[in-house]
């Protein structure tokens, strides 16, 4: 029953997710806000969502590996696996933006993460937490990356002069598309939370495996489907720049709200999938600097040590 539930749970959170977008972006667009605007906040914080349901539903109820390690499995799984996948259909372009500055603010956003679970080695305490007020620093860098967007989508609709014409979407439609969207969103949350604190208890797991792996990939389906899409319409660029947008949004705002709202203690074994995190995210800086693309090469080296990765963490 509970993994019926887990599944269900996820056709929930990525159904929730796919109305919650088509619902805000219509909504934007009959207001007609620039089309830059919806994709980097509407589409970034839908595709999003799933993580930060399963994440603060779990905070709250004091699963705080499942609320940690799915963040981080998250953002590990989108840099090798979904980035691997895409990269061996096809050599993905990579904008000059998104590697001056969206990469090196998503390495700040891990590094910011891993000084703030150290303080067992940074201030001798007998606990790694992340507290209320860590959580606080977290969304205060959240709004500064928001600022940046912003500034970044208005100069572009600026420059392009193009803003969407109010299409005559039935806004009252949009609405209960966006209300059915969040429904979705928090009861597939509550279930996948539910459910996977009852299987790793049942299989003797910790909740921080399960958070790493089946929590983490079932909410990281959103970006996995959509990055694959953009890959066959030929926009591989774009869905890189909304993945490590993605990666900012699950460290800076998901991680920061739930530590707001419930303290997150830190299971020590999820220091050494920060530092991983962070690695990841260096050499895909590296390899974007090199020549501004992923090569079908990098592709199956990233694709590959994800499942290494997976196999060494079932296995510890």
């Amino acid at each position: 029953m509970a993994y019926f539930l887990l599944l269900l749970g996820f056709v929930l959170l990525i159904k929730g997710a796919d109305f919650f977008i088509d619902g805000a972006a219509g909504i934007a667009k009959a207001l007609k806000l620039p089309p830059m605007i919806i994709g980097l906040t509407i589409v970034a914080f839908g595709t999003s969502s799933p993580e930060a349901a399963v994440s603060i539903s779990a905070a709250i109820k004091g699963s705080s590996g499942i609320s940690l390690g799915n963040v981080i499995g998250s953002n590990i799984f989108n840099i090798s696996f979904v980035i691997g996948i895409m990269a061996l259909l096809s050599p993905l372009k990579v904008e000059k933006q998104t590697t001056r500055k969206e990469i090196p603010f998503a390495l700040l956003s891990s590094i910011l993460l891993l000084i703030l679970v150290l303080d067992r080695f940074l201030q001798q305490t007998k606990s790694d937490v992340i507290t209320r007020g860590d959580g606080l620093v977290f969304l205060i860098f959240f709004s500064i990356f928001i600022y940046y967007l912003f500034e970044m989508a208005l100069k572009n609709s600026n420059n392009n002069h193009e803003i969407i014409e109010n299409p005559g979407y039935d806004k009252s439609g949009k609405i209960f598309y966006l209300i059915i969207g969040l429904t979705g969103i928090i009861l597939g949350g509550k279930l996948v939370v539910d459910s996977s604190v009852i299987i790793a208890l049942n299989w003797g797991l910790s909740q921080s495996l399960v958070g790493l792996t089946i929590v983490a990939v079932g909410t990281s389906l959103p970006e996995l489907v959509t990055s694959i899409a953009a890959v066959l319409k030929k926009e591989n660029e774009i869905a890189i720049g909304n993945l490590i947008g993605s990666n900012i949004f699950n460290i800076l705002f998901i991680l920061g709200t739930a530590s707001v709202i419930s303290p997150i203690h830190v299971e020590p074994l999820l220091i050494k999938d920060t530092f991983l995190m962070i690695f990841y995210t260096i050499f895909l800086f590296i390899f974007a600097m090199s020549h501004y693309r992923i090569s079908r090469k990098e592709g199956f080296i990233l694709l590959m040590s994800y499942l290494v990765y997976l196999a060494f963490i079932i296995s510890r």
